[in-house]
C-alpha cells in the first residue's frame, strides 16, 4: 500500500505525457456508443465520480476495485491495475471508460467489439472540463454535465477570491508518498496549488521535465527547501500525519512542522481530476487564509 498513490499518479503521468499532447489528453475515445450506452463499466476511479456527479449512475453496471466514490458505486473485484478483458466483458457493456491503455486493454476490448472510452490522466483543470462534457455526450446527460461545469468554475472564482496579498508567495511541498514522491506546478494537481497563491519547491527537482512533473525528492533537498506548508496526499496509503512527518530525521526543524502548517489531505480527492477537486482546493485555501499576510 506504501507505493499505491506515487505510484498510480506516476505511471498515469508518464502514459499520459509520452502519448499525447495536453488537448488529446482530454479524451482519446477511438470507438464511440452508436446509442446511448445503458451498460457502462468503469475502469477509472475518476470516470466513475464523473459519471455519477453528471447522472449516469445508473447506467453504469460495475467499477474496478479503486472506484470507493460515491458509496452508491456498483464496486466490483475488476482489477484496475491487472485488468481482465474476460471479466469485464462479462458484464456485458455497451461502453467501458479507462483512464489509460493498461496493458494493452482498449485494443483487447475492440477485439470483441466493445466501445471503449478513453479519458486520460488530466494535465490540466481545463481537461477535467473537457472530460465531463465528453462523457455528458457520450451518456444522454449532456446539460446535467454542462451544469456540473459550471458549477465547478462558479465554486472555483469564488474560493480564489479574497486571498491574501503577500510580498512574497508562500511555498508547500506535497507528498504522494513517505519516499517523498512529489508534484510540480506542471501538473494538474500543482495548478490547483498555483491557484491558491503558492510556490512549489518541487519544481527545481524536474526543471527540464525529465520527470514528468512527479520527481522524487531526497531529505536533504526538502530540509533545504523549508517550505512554508506541507500537504500529505499519503494520509490513507501509508498512515502519514502530521506527527509521523515531523518525527522523520531532521524534519522536525521545518517551519511547516514548527508551525503546525502539515495538512492532511484524503489521498483521493488529492490524486482524482473530478468534481471534488473543489473540495481539494477548499482545503489549500483554507490553510493558506489562516496564514497572515506579511
Amino acid at each position: 500500500m506504501k507505493k499505491t498513490i506515487a505510484a498510480v499518479v506516476v505511471a498515469l503521468s508518464v502514459l499520459t505525457a509520452c502519448g499525447s499532447s495536453s488537448k488529446k489528453a482530454a479524451s482519446s475515445a477511438t470507438t464511440a456508443p452508436a446509442n446511448t450506452p445503458k451498460r457502462i463499466v468503469s475502469m477509472s476511479a475518476t470516470a466513475t465520480e464523473m459519471l455519477f456527479a453528471i447522472g449516469a449512475g445508473k447506467q453504469v453496471v460495475a467499477v474496478d476495485d479503486q472506484s470507493n466514490y460515491p458509496t452508491t458505486a456498483p464496486k466490483t473485484s475488476l482489477s484496475a491495475y491487472q485488468p481482465n478483458v474476460e471479466a469485464i466483458a462479462g458484464y456485458k457493456p455497451d461502453m467501458v471508460v479507462i483512464s489509460g491503455d493498461t496493458k494493452n486493454l482498449k485494443e483487447s476490448l475492440e477485439k470483441l467489439s466493445i466501445p471503449v472510452v478513453d479519458e486520460e490522466a488530466a494535465k490540466t483543470i481545463d481537461d477535467s472540463y473537457t472530460q465531463l462534457t465528453d462523457l455528458g455526450k457520450r451518456t444522454g446527460h449532456e446539460k446535467a454535465a454542462a451544469n456540473v461545469v459550471a458549477s465547478m468554475k462558479s465554486k472555483i472564482t469564488d474560493l480564489t477570491k479574497g486571498l491574501p496579498k503577500r510580498a512574497k508567495p508562500l511555498t508547500y511541498y506535497h507528498e504522494l508518498d513517505n519516499t517523498l514522491y512529489s508534484v510540480t506546478s506542471k501538473t494538474f494537481i500543482g495548478q490547483m496549488y498555483s491557484l491558491a497563491g503558492l510556490q512549489n519547491v518541487a519544481d527545481a527537482a524536474d526543471a527540464d521535465g525529465s520527470k514528468g512533473g512527479y520527481p522524487q525528492l531526497s531529505a536533504e533537498y526538502l530540509v533545504k527547501a523549508d517550505p512554508d506548508f506541507v500537504f500529505l496526499a499519503d494520509t490513507k496509503c501509508c498512515q502519514q500525519s502530521e506527527a509521523t512527518f515531523g518525527a522523520r530525521p531532521a524534519f522536525g526543524a521545518l517551519q511547516a512542522v514548527k508551525n503546525h502548517h502539515v495538512v492532511q489531505l484524503d489521498d483521493d480527492i488529492a490524486s482524482r481530476w473530478g468534481p471534488r477537486i473543489v473540495d481539494l482546493l477548499a482545503k489549500v485555501i483554507d490553510a493558506v487564509k489562516a496564514q497572515p499576510a506579511a
